[in-house]
């Protein structure tokens, strides 16, 4: 009886003595101020792969009118290295674009006018097929567009994912001003810088997502019908007045509305777009010697040192037909508040006006009218 007495109180004293080691462990782990220590971290997360082309999602908005005379050289010269991640954006079916293209011919329901309501549908397509993609990178151009694949993902490559990116060349040297309605028919005079499609612009798949309340589906129509300005004005408008974000000016694209002499053959490698164009009856290109000559390269899109031989012709395959995007409103007229942006030779000089790209980034909104 004594002998199972000591060994209950034997055995009582063990699992006190262990209950009291355990508590000691446990607060001896806390830090002085009675807060448990964080764990400690493990190897960072690792990073999204480096930018790749094919993460680059170019889109290139035309018209029938201009499939054979402007379409044809682009597939020719640097769609041909970019297929995979250039679509062709369209009003009208065309057999030869078939041919040629597949499914990278986007054929939308938005008219063949070149009005605000028609280029707005457009873009309104363009971006809601790129938020479809998945794809990192959203770059539009236009079809007398030259895109050097090169120089646009190293420029890409520069901005790091966490930023909101919103790129490209103004057209004006000063931000753009437009009248915004407002409740108790009131309006709000705004300003703001925007990258001229002419000569191309990018915007991330992060900046991009937050656009989509204005942007995605008949919204993008709606808000350029609300400002009365062109599409890639409204781009501008979205992106600085409704998300506060900036405008990333850069002087690697280029439109026809600059003088375009200008850029020397050794500085073509490193430009992101070129154009070419008409201005007083003159041919505005690039000044470059290559194999072909002025009379059967007029546009000199053949000549650059950065074009490549193009790859056979895709297999046939269907087009890409978008369901409507509605038109709710009827053609306004041009806002007469400089929306053209039209710039010829500064008088007495033969040189054209370029876009200052040093700037404060002044506030949306000026005042309440």
């Amino acid at each position: 009886m004594q002998c199972r007495l000591l060994r209950g109180l034997a055995g009582a004293f063990l699992t006190l003595l262990c209950t009291g080691l355990l508590s000691l462990r446990y607060h001896s782990s806390l830090s002085p101020d009675g807060a448990r220590e964080a764990p400690a971290l493990g190897p960072p997360s690792p990073l999204s792969p480096e930018l790749q082309l094919r993460d680059v999602f170019i889109t290139v908005k035309t018209t029938r009118a201009f499939h054979h005379s402007r379409l044809e050289l682009l597939l020719d010269t640097w769609v041909s290295r970019t297929r995979e991640q250039t679509f062709v954006f369209t009003d009208s079916p065309d057999e030869g674009l078939q041919e040629r293209l597949g499914s990278h011919l986007v054929v939308t329901n938005c008219s063949a006018e070149h009005s605000h309501p028609a280029l707005s549908c457009k873009m309104a397509a363009e971006f809601d097929t790129f938020l479809a993609s998945g794809l990192r990178w959203f770059c539009h151009v236009d079809d007398d567009n030259y895109v050097n694949p090169r120089a646009l993902l190293k420029l890409l490559k520069t901005f790091p994912q966490t930023r909101d990116v919103y790129l490209g060349r103004p057209s004006l040297n000063r931000p753009i001003r437009a009248s915004e309605p407002r409740p108790h028919n009131r309006t709000r005079l705004v300003q703001f810088w925007f990258a001229t499609g002419g000569a191309g612009f990018c915007i991330n798949r992060k900046l991009a997502l937050k656009m989509a309340p204005w942007a995605s589906g008949s919204r993008f129509v709606e808000t350029a019908a609300l400002i009365r300005l062109p599409d890639d004005c409204t781009v501008g408008y979205i992106v600085e007045c409704k998300l506060g974000g900036h405008l990333q000016p850069s002087p690697l694209f280029h439109s026809h509305l600059e003088t375009l002499q200008l850029l020397g053959a050794a500085q073509l490698p490193e430009q992101v777009t070129l154009s070419y164009g008409v201005f007083e009856g003159k041919l505005n290109v690039i000044k470059l010697e290559g194999p072909f000559s002025p009379e059967e390269d007029p546009s000199r899109a053949r000549s650059p040192p950065v074009q490549m031989p193009s790859p056979p012709r895709a297999p046939d395959s269907m087009p890409v037909y978008l369901n409507p995007l509605p038109i709710i409103f009827r053609e306004r007229r041009r806002a007469e508040n400089g929306t053209e942006s039209h710039r010829g030779p500064l008088p007495g000089t033969g040189a054209t006006l370029i876009p200052a790209f040093s700037r404060e980034d002044p506030a949306c909104g000026l005042d309440a009218l």
